[in-house]
């Protein structure tokens, strides 16, 4: 063997040996890439999936505060219709008839001095523009008009000697009936 055929044969096994290196690197390569690869699906696939959690809770969230804030303006809605109803029932009160005035005026003056005993002494008072129909109403009964008070109409009647106080004002009976009824009120105009 010659000095010529034995460099020719390292030259070969080098050359074998450095190709196996690049087929081993190429394909430590491939598989370094192809996991890359997969990682970088994989990230992208859960940020997609985080983007679409983010985006449905987001939606969920402006939909739930669109319907408080539409809820919350009907609520008012409604409140403000009520308010003008019941304005509406103080006016028609301010405003009764003659006959009437007297009429219910009359039944909560009974109303009340029923709450008094027999002996006592009742001081009755009413709103300005009724206190002659109520000097009237009382000229036969134990009570004495006192004074103005700041109502729609009807009696407040005390007494000093059995400390009672008796509120049968428009305004009252108007409030008691109110609150016993706005829910009836609010099913009829609303149509729950």
């Amino acid at each position: 063997m010659s000095l010529d055929t034995v460099v020719e044969d390292v030259r070969d096994e080098a050359r074998a040996r450095a190709e196996e290196i690049r087929e081993a690197a190429e394909s430590e390569a491939d598989e370094i890439i192809a996991e890359a690869e997969a990682d970088a699906e994989r990230i992208r696939e859960e940020r997609l999936a985080e983007a679409d959690r983010q985006i449905e809770q987001e939606r969920e969230q402006t939909l739930s505060s669109a319907k408080l804030e539409a809820k919350q303006e009907r609520l008012g809605a409604r409140r403000d219709v009520l308010e003008d109803v019941h304005d509406d029932v103080k006016a028609a009160l301010a405003d009764l008839d003659d006959d009437r005035r007297r009429e219910l005026t009359e039944t909560l003056l009974d109303a009340s001095l029923a709450e008094f005993d027999d002996d006592d002494d009742v001081a009755v008072y009413t709103r300005a523009e009724d206190t002659e129909l109520l000097e009237d109403l009382v000229a036969d009964r134990n009570a004495e008009v006192d004074g103005e008070v700041d109502c729609l109409g009807g009696v407040v009647a005390e007494s000093d000697t059995s400390r009672v106080r008796v509120n049968n004002t428009f305004d009252s009976v108007l409030d008691s009936v109110w609150d016993d009824e706005l829910k009836n009120i609010s099913e009829q105009l609303f149509d729950q």
